[in-house]
């Protein structure tokens, strides 16, 4: 990572010496990152947090990146004249969707962050759910209640999955030869059937199982803001959960907050919601102290 110009060297030695507490309270522990369409960006956005990972691990931190695609999907289904439609903000999958999903985000979006990562002197490998049975999904299922009749609906999502087992055999694996795991949402059901996961869900699912330290969520906002718009620095899942009862949070930021929930409950010891698009985001995140976005405890 290059410092910046205007940093002398007695500035730049403190900001290292700043940092290592930091480092040292996250020596040897897993660290998941889902990497968000949406945070993806430009390329220069591409190379700061492929920095980020690659300084993450040579500081003794065990990244796991996980990441989505959905404006990648979005483009290609367009390419191909293929509509696609959400509910409840998953995107319905059809046979036909699904093969395209698989496509791009276990195949170009994948080799694209394992590329970008290698460039800055990481070893990634670039893996999906599929491999070696890492992540088994189930048909996802969701509930609507019509708002004339008032009766409760099944919404039928086509090959819409969630994680329903996670072996992580292949993973600790990898981390034990210093390798950077960059995960595709792209997983099989029992009976072989592809499915497309959500990317926040499949990434609390992979960091619950590892027991990570840390589960960061890099998208394309701050992170969890009040009824003002202004950041919330912390939150319990008490809080979360009285927050979402009042319709502070809303919309696409619910499925997040209850992947941080699940996450926590599973072990992880607190999940962060932060702007992947900030510079170094990640970095700012572990190794300051002012950090960045919204951190959620028990």
């Amino acid at each position: 990572m290059n410092a910046p110009h205007n940093l002398t060297p007695s500035q730049a030695a403190d900001l290292l010496v700043q940092a290592l507490p930091h480092m040292q309270r996250y020596d040897q522990e897993v660290i998941v990152i889902k990497y968000g369409g949406n945070a993806m960006g430009d390329a220069a956005t591409a190379e700061d947090f492929a920095e980020d990972v690659v300084l993450l691990e040579q500081s003794g931190l065990k990244p796991v990146v996980c990441h989505g695609g959905g404006p990648q999907i979005a483009r290609m289904l367009d390419k191909l004249g293929l509509k696609s439609e959400f509910k409840q903000g998953l995107r319905v999958t059809d046979a036909a969707t699904v093969d395209v999903v698989e496509m791009v985000l276990a195949g170009s979006v994948n080799k694209e962050i394992v590329g970008y990562i290698s460039r800055e002197g990481g070893k990634a490998i670039g893996l999906c759910g599929k491999d070696g049975n890492m992540v088994l999904a189930k048909k996802a299922t969701r509930t609507i209640v019509d708002p004339d009749s008032k009766i409760e609906q099944i919404l039928d999502l086509g090959f819409v999955g969630e994680p329903d087992k996670v072996d992580t055999t292949v993973l600790k694996a990898i981390l034990k030869e210093e390798l950077i795991p960059v995960l595709a949402p792209v997983c099989a059901a029992a009976d072989g059937q592809t499915y497309n996961v959500n990317a926040d869900t499949f990434a609390g699912a992979i960091a619950g199982a590892l027991n990570a330290k840390r589960l960061l969520l890099l998208t394309d906002v701050p992170g969890v803001l009040d009824k003002d718009k202004n950041l919330i620095p912390e939150l319990t899942v008490e809080q979360c959960r009285r927050l979402i009862a009042d319709g502070t949070i809303s919309g696409g930021m619910i499925p997040k907050i209850e992947t941080c929930i699940y996450a926590l409950e599973k072990g992880v010891e607190a999940v962060v919601i932060l702007d992947g698009k900030v510079p170094h985001a990640a970095l700012i995140e572990l190794f300051t102290d002012t950090g960045s976005g919204t951190i959620i405890r028990k």
